[in-house]
């Protein structure tokens, strides 16, 4: 004999909310019409209309002091000024990064150029007549070090603008600092050195984010520092004068300007190290963070911590119960504009 309870239909709720719809595209319209028009949407559109409206409240509340992390290619990829107007506009309090952002924020500073360029030799921009088409890969990028050409997937640095960078170092950065300092010190320094020569050299190109960090006494934190070319400067001068970094008295720093916080916001483009620096501040304050918004190309499911998700960082007491946070999966160069124009739009 059946029980009458296999043939019960299980109960849903009717979906009378929330109904999703179709988003309208039109000429003229801004970016802000746009991401609402996502909003609509489903899948990554979707996701990019949460990160503005939890970004437009982190910068909205006026009681939240907002941590921004910054790793990747972002600055030689053109997102320099990006990040320049959110520190100038006082969107950012805290600024971690790498140590490669701020030696190409610096070559641009004091006169050096990004330049386009190709992601190989079969990059479908690439001409028929370019004598580098068809090369073998291994062969395209060996011509390029022959050439003296830095390649960053589709940007190319000739490599003279790093000399023009270490000569930068050695007359007007050094000097500041022939003794130990903190990284953060250091990167003052630099942002004090990019703004002098940007302004005295009349250099075409803006003087930065580490110069506009150091007008607005946004403290900039590299914790990764000996990872880039500037580290390994820092590292070579050290080995001939008094000079050292102390990376440790960062952690006291950034962790007051934490305890301090009557709120907390992160917003975090990349992973990496900047990331985790970010968030494991408040692993050592009493409270957590009420905001966060990551932008991210990283998957979940590996495990890494770069595609690691804002709930999972929940586990670990980063951010408080209530936080609201939204995370976006895709290129940062094309999600940061974004977000930012359309949070700008609606502040």
């Amino acid at each position: 004999m059946s029980d009458d309870h296999d043939h019960e239909e299980p109960e849903r709720e009717e979906f009378h909310h929330d109904p999703l719809g179709h988003a309208e595209v039109s000429a003229g319209m801004t970016v802000g019409e746009l991401v609402e028009q996502y909003g609509h949407a489903g899948i990554g559109a979707a996701d990019v209309s949460h990160a503005v409206d939890v970004y437009e409240q982190m910068l909205g509340d006026d009681d939240v002091t907002n941590f921004f992390g910054l790793a990747g290619a972002m600055v030689p990829t053109g997102m320099r000024q990006v990040v320049v107007e959110l520190i100038r506009d006082g969107h950012i309090d805290a600024l971690v990064t790498t140590g490669a952002n701020l030696t190409h924020d610096a070559i641009e500073a004091v006169g050096g150029k990004h330049h386009h360029g190709h992601a190989g030799p079969h990059d479908h921009r690439m001409s028929a007549g370019d004598e580098h088409a068809g090369m073998d890969p291994t062969e395209y990028d060996e011509r390029l070090r022959e050439e003296e050409v830095d390649r960053i997937y589709n940007v190319y640095l000739p490599q003279e603008h790093f000399a023009l960078f270490e000569a930068h170092l050695r007359e007007h950065v050094f000097p500041q600092v022939e003794r130990t300092v903190s990284i953060q010190e250091f990167t003052e320094a630099l942002g004090k050195a990019n703004l002098e020569v940007n302004e005295e050299d009349d250099i075409e190109e803006d003087a930065g984010i580490a110069a506009a960090a150091y007008e607005h006494d946004v403290p900039v934190y590299v914790p990764a520092i000996q990872d880039s070319v500037l580290g390994l400067q820092a590292w070579m001068y050290s080995q001939t004068s008094d000079f050292t970094l102390d990376a440790l008295a960062d952690m006291t720093h950034i962790t007051d300007l934490a305890f301090d916080a009557e709120k907390a916001g992160a917003m975090v483009v990349g992973g990496g190290v900047p990331k985790n620096y970010v968030l494991q501040t408040m692993l050592v304050v009493p409270e957590a963070y009420d905001y966060a918004v990551q932008l991210t190309m990283d998957p979940e499911h590996t495990g890494g911590l770069s595609g690691a998700t804002l709930d999972e960082a929940r586990s670990w007491g980063k951010l408080k119960p209530t936080a609201e946070n939204a995370t976006v999966v895709g290129d940062a160069t094309i999600t940061l504009p974004l977000v930012v124009a359309a949070t700008r739009e609606r502040l």
